[in-house]
């Protein structure tokens, strides 16, 4: 059985459209459904959480490692109170006081990206922004420089969506990829080291953090820049493509959003919901227990979708539509249990500085006449070309 199969589960429902998945994912939750290999997915929102709380499930069985990694990524692929202690000393990092003072520098960014286009009247938005903006904010958090750019975003797309006919080819493709950002990461610490000076970065943090009185290994901070790299490059840029592309479409509901700023917050959290960028996960079960219907066996996979869960008829009303002025919103897309997304704080931050500027700057826009959006829907979904017209604008001050 191939555990880790390169699709995604909800490819198999007839009601499947790329460009608007939500109806399949909600279909998915219909009845109990096991992929053709043989993992449970599960997509009721219930079930996901109860079982991502149960002391049974694993984020990995310790042997298939995931997104070219060599070692366990930290906090990722860790587990129980070694897993819990990392976290302590990582959740502070991203804790919405310290990820609000990247604030100013975000609103900053997005101005200087939408002055590369603005006068035009039109760009391909995911390229032009949204992938240029959360990349080139992350790089300068973690104090890498940012003429190594092309370096992070090739490996972060190796790793996310490896080449390869084959899952054996995807998986050398991706392992490659990642012993370059190892052997990158190396000299970095290197040259940190000899230079005598961590740094004020988060990098410069980890080189002087302790845990439980010590302080990290070269290798532990390897595993979790190699992680933080991967979820801060694609996670907030497919995010915000998916956003950005649905407003494009939606004329009515993004007037709303530009005549009444205060709507940012639940509107970002309802179009996280809907769209659901990171779409399901992988966890591993360590002991045979039972979740509603369903029961569980040590040494299998499943999937968790929460694309679905976010879709459950029976967690939100009307989930099919999308209300920007939504109350009651207890969306997963950041995940439930103890893998609970790490930078979730700083991604909704990101996203609702960098909507509220664009529509400040750009109030107006739709997808070009004769061209389509192309979304991709496997590792993270996102809107890969995303071309848009509006009336062109002047440049910042």
């Amino acid at each position: 059985m191939d555990t880790f199969a390169l699709y995604n589960p909800v490819e198999l429902m007839d009601s499947f459209d790329p460009e608007a998945p939500q109806q399949a994912y909600h279909d998915l939750g219909t009845c109990p459904f096991t992929r053709p290999e043989g993992n449970k997915v599960l997509a009721k929102r219930a079930d996901i959480v109860e079982f991502n709380r149960h002391p049974g499930v694993r984020a990995n069985d310790g042997v298939h490692l995931q997104l070219g990694a060599k070692e366990p990524l930290i906090p990722l692929m860790i587990d129980g109170e070694e897993q819990r202690t990392y976290r302590r000393l990582l959740d502070p990092l991203f804790s919405p006081k310290a990820v609000a003072r990247l604030e100013p520098k975000v609103r900053q960014l997005t101005d200087q990206l939408i002055d590369g286009f603005i006068e035009e009247g039109q760009t391909e938005l995911f390229s032009s922004f949204c992938q240029a903006l959360p990349t080139t904010v992350f790089v300068e958090l973690l104090g890498l420089p940012q003429a190594d750019l092309p370096l992070f975003l090739r490996f972060k797309d190796a790793v996310v969506r490896p080449e390869g006919e084959t899952r054996e080819e995807q998986l050398a493709f991706s392992e490659r990829e990642g012993q370059v950002m190892r052997d990158y990461l190396n000299r970095v610490f290197d040259a940190r080291e000899a230079g005598g000076d961590p740094g004020e970065d988060l990098i410069g943090g980890f080189l002087t953090a302790e845990v439980d009185g010590r302080t990290l290994t070269r290798s532990e901070i390897i595993n979790i820049v190699y992680l933080l790299v991967i979820a801060g490059l694609d996670t907030v840029a497919a995010s915000l493509s998916c956003m950005l592309g649905w407003l494009a479409r939606n004329p009515e509901q993004r007037a709303e959003l530009v005549a009444d700023p205060s709507l940012m917050p639940s509107a970002v959290e309802e179009l996280l919901r809907f769209e659901s960028p990171v779409m399901y996960g992988s966890r591993y079960v360590s002991e045979d227990f039972a979740v509603g219907e369903w029961q569980f066996t040590a040494g299998e996979w499943v999937d968790v979708m929460w694309a679905s869960a976010n879709v459950d008829p029976e967690a939100f009303e009307d989930p099919l539509t999308v209300d920007l002025r939504r109350k009651r919103n207890a969306q997963i897309v950041f995940a439930t249990g103890p893998h609970r997304c790490l930078g979730s704080n700083l991604a909704r931050m990101e996203l609702a500085t960098a909507l509220d500027q664009f529509h400040r700057r750009i109030p107006e826009y739709s997808i070009t006449e004769g061209q389509q959006p192309q979304y991709y829907n496997v590792g993270v979904r996102l809107a890969a070309y995303l071309p848009v017209s509006f009336t062109p604008g002047e440049k910042s001050a």
